[in-house]
């Protein structure tokens, strides 16, 4: 594999890895039709080795120059590895470290609501989410207690956000997920195809959710909406089936991806 060393930030050899630290520029890499659209980026050994995994095509290598452990060996041998020091990690990052190695990849076209939903027979559905930590939380959580798929309103951050996926620890590259349509009338896709809806809430008159039994093929999905706000009161009227996590003491709530994390446990029981 061939290594460059990298000693100034504006190279442009780095430039698909420039303008994380920078919530402007960050938007405009994000935004469809932004320079840099059509890439996503990867941090960490076990996050770019999913990444890989899930078929996402790797495009360049950014390594900390002090790296001596070998690259994952998923990573192909014909691509290039730029070595830099922590100045430039930090003109980069805001921080002096970025785990060791950061990598960009092309992105694919997301999905339709159809495709992800055609074999899912639970779902977690986004209003809203917009912190990138809470969402990795939740796609990890999803993932890794039985849900099929995810579906995100149109305000949800993106889920291959460097933040996001690093929480996630890879995860949402192999958890299906599609945008829809905003919300209420995004719901519609779900209830045409006979799924269930749940929507998440911490009102004490809600349905306990551990009193929610499904058969282990029942079509369910679970609707979350953001940290604070939660769902919107035309969201939650067209769900119609509010459910909360008993709660002691004077705790109001939970943070919407510790809730996400037992309601998911409490919807995969009994599955295979």
């Amino acid at each position: 594999m061939a290594r460059f060393a990298v000693d100034d930030p504006d190279d442009e050899r780095i430039a698909e890895f420039r303008g994380l630290r920078d919530n402007e520029l960050r938007r405009r890499r994000e935004s469809p039709g932004g320079d840099m659209a059509g890439i996503f980026i990867a941090e960490g050994d076990v996050v770019v080795e999913r990444a890989l995994r899930a078929g996402y095509v790797i495009r360049s290598v950014l390594v900390d120059a002090t790296r001596t452990a070998p690259l994952p060996d998923s990573v192909p041998a014909d691509v290039a590895a730029f070595a830099a020091g922590p100045q430039v990690v930090r003109a980069i990052t805001g921080m002096a470290v970025h785990r060791g190695i950061m990598a960009s990849f092309d992105r694919r076209p997301v999905p339709a609501p159809d495709e992800v939903l055609r074999s899912a027979t639970r779902v977690v559905v986004l209003e809203r989410v917009v912190n990138p930590t809470n969402l990795g939380v939740i796609a990890r959580s999803a993932a890794g207690l039985g849900a099929d798929a995810m579906l995100l309103d149109p305000a949800s951050v993106d889920p291959l956000y460097r933040r996001a996926s690093r929480v996630a620890m890879g995860e949402v590259f192999s958890l299906p997920y599609a945008r829809t349509e905003p919300f209420p009338d995004g719901l519609d896709v779900l209830t045409d195809r006979g799924f269930s809806l749940l929507a998440l809430t911490p009102d004490p008159m809600a349905e306990r959710i551990d009193d929610v039994v499904l058969a282990p093929d029942e079509k369910a999905a679970l609707v979350l909406g953001a940290e604070g706000p939660g769902l919107r009161a035309e969201t939650m009227e067209r769900v119609g089936r509010p459910v909360r996590i008993p709660l002691h003491g004077h705790v109001d709530s939970l943070n919407v991806a510790a809730a996400a994390a037992i309601a998911c446990y409490v919807l995969g029981r009994g599955r295979p």
